[in-house]
Formats: C-alpha cells, sequence, structure tokens
C-alpha cells in the first residue's frame, strides 16, 4: 500500500511540472526602417529588411503563452485594440493576427490567463494588457484574473517619462493596472541577470533600449528559449551596431547585445523574436564577423519536438 501511495504522489508530482509553450500572434504592424536601424544605412538594411515605397519594414507583434502546471502565462501583449483610428494609421497595421483569435485556436480564453509579464511598458508591448471597459467610459485589465507584471525602475521610468520615450509610454497603458490592484513587481537583482524570477523562469535585465526591460529565459525540455523583446527586434538586428533608433541608450545597448549574443552562441539559446514577421526562432553562432546567424525554426519546429 505505502509503495502504491508513493508511485501516486511520483506520479503527480510529475504530472503537474509540465510546461508548454505557445506563440500568440498578437498583429502585425509596420515602422520607418531607418528608424528601426539608427545609423546603418538604408543600403544595408534593406538586404535583410526590405523597406515598402514609403520606408516602412514589417513587424510583428508575436507574444509567447506559457503553460506551466497551473500558471497559463503570457509574455506581453501586443497593442491591443483600444486607439483611435488616427493612432493606428501610423503604423500600417497589416495581417488579421489577433490576442483573442490566437487564444481561441489553442482552446485558450483570455480569462484563463493567471500571469501576464510584460518586458517593458512601450505601447507594443503593453498595450492589449488594459481595454475598454464595457460602456468605454474608462479601461479595465483585459485579463480580467492575471496579475500582471513589471518591475518598480521600470514602472516609475514608465510613469515618469522622459520627453524622448513619452510618446511610447501611454498612461491609459500603465495606470490602470495599478489602478486594478492587479499589478505587482518582480525584484531585481544585483546583476544583469535573475535565474529564477517569481514566474519560474530566469530574466536578464538590459537598460540600453529603456531602463531595466526584462528579456525571459525559459528552461523548455533541454532548451533554454529566450524572448527577445527589444533587445534583438529582427534577424537583421544582429550585427552588434545594428541598434534602433528608439534606443535611449545606444552605447549602452552595445555591451548588453554583445554579452547576450555571446551567451546564446556559446550555450545554444532559442532566440524567439518578437518583432521579426517572417522569422520566428532563431539560434547564433560566432564567425569571424561576430555572433550571426546559425539556423531558423519556426515555432512548430521547437515547441511541438520530443
Amino acid at each position: 500500500m505505502l509503495l502504491i501511495l508513493q508511485y501516486v504522489l511520483l506520479f503527480c508530482k510529475v504530472t503537474l511540472k509540465f510546461m508548454n509553450l505557445y506563440p500568440i500572434e498578437a498583429g502585425n504592424f509596420k515602422l520607418d526602417g531607418g528608424a528601426m536601424f539608427g545609423v546603418v544605412p538604408k543600403s544595408i538594411w534593406q538586404r535583410t529588411n526590405p523597406a515598402d515605397e514609403h520606408n516602412m519594414i514589417d513587424l510583428a507583434t508575436r507574444c509567447l503563452l506559457i503553460e506551466d502546471g497551473n500558471r497559463l502565462i503570457l509574455v506581453d501583449t501586443g497593442m491591443g485594440n483600444k486607439q483611435s483610428e488616427k493612432f493606428f494609421s501610423y503604423y500600417y497595421l497589416w495581417g488579421t493576427h489577433s490576442i483573442d483569435q490566437s487564444f481561441s485556436k489553442l482552446g485558450f480564453h483570455r480569462n484563463d490567463v493567471t500571469d501576464v509579464f510584460m518586458t517593458h511598458l512601450h505601447f507594443d508591448h503593453c498595450g492589449g494588457s488594459v481595454q475598454w471597459n464595457a460602456d468605454r467610459t474608462g479601461y479595465e485589465p483585459a485579463f480580467k484574473n492575471a496579475t500582471f507584471w513589471s518591475n518598480a525602475n521600470h514602472w516609475d521610468w514608465a510613469t515618469k517619462p522622459n520627453a524622448r520615450e513619452k510618446a511610447s509610454f501611454l498612461k491609459e497603458n500603465i495606470l490602470p493596472l495599478e489602478e486594478s490592484g492587479q499589478l505587482k513587481f518582480i525584484s531585481i537583482p544585483n546583476t544583469d541577470l535573475k535565474e529564477s524570477s517569481e514566474l519560474g523562469f530566469g530574466v536578464f535585465f538590459a537598460n540600453g533600449h529603456t531602463e531595466k526591460q526584462m528579456i525571459p529565459m525559459i528552461d523548455y525540455k533541454g532548451k533554454t528559449i529566450c524572448f527577445m523583446a527589444d533587445l534583438l527586434p529582427t534577424v537583421g538586428h544582429l550585427p552588434l551596431p545594428y541598434v534602433m533608433g528608439y534606443d535611449t541608450r545606444p552605447l549602452l545597448t552595445l555591451p548588453e547585445k554583445e554579452k547576450f549574443l555571446n551567451l546564446a552562441a556559446d550555450n545554444n539559446y532559442y532566440l524567439f523574436l518578437e518583432h521579426d514577421a517572417h522569422n520566428q526562432i532563431i539560434t547564433v553562432q560566432h564567425t569571424e564577423k561576430g555572433v550571426r546567424l546559425k539556423d531558423t525554426f519556426t515555432c512548430n519546429d521547437i515547441f511541438k519536438s520530443n
């Protein structure tokens, strides 16, 4: 009888620790290619990220859903849909993707989400965290049963924005989360790497793009899946000098990006690209020119394996 009980307990322990990962396509948009590549000339960056007649390049808001035991964790939420038609016209939305459509295909509902992890609070990463209320008189969390995670340093940075980033930190995307009582902060380590966060995965902190951007690093079936957010927007941004014009401290981005890409090449990390509309997951390798692309995968290649 004791052996049977031990077996049952072991079985329960194993089955409760399963993890599944799913891409959540929250929508596609376009941004000016020059802004996305900073000082790099168009004659160079258009080889990997071709521009249209308006100099705009294709981008995605590809989020990540982590099913880990009893938790359903969504990393980033895209732009959302509560802004005005004029606002969205600046970003040339294209395609038919949406969070709800992605959830429905997987058999989930947004009310199933237990946690929303926001890498940072720029509108294209957290806009979908807040929605209009039923009578459109105010705002409410778009995931009513979820805890929303940021960090104290970034929250202070976003709620007291500098003039350069003010247009990216929209108060309607941010303040309703605090008012809801559903907001929590993960603790910040003394180094740039937190080996285990309150949500069960590691976090790399980067300050070049914005203060304390968080890069999740998830152990999954013997692989490390890194959600790259704006530390590496697209495959075209792999060379170190290819830094976005949107980065507030580009000379800080350089060593952060170099450190992370070296780690990725040394340890064969799988880099999940949030903004690359045409490449979902990559690995990288050391070359004479620095860290460069090794292999490209679809999410289905990696998440449906084994």
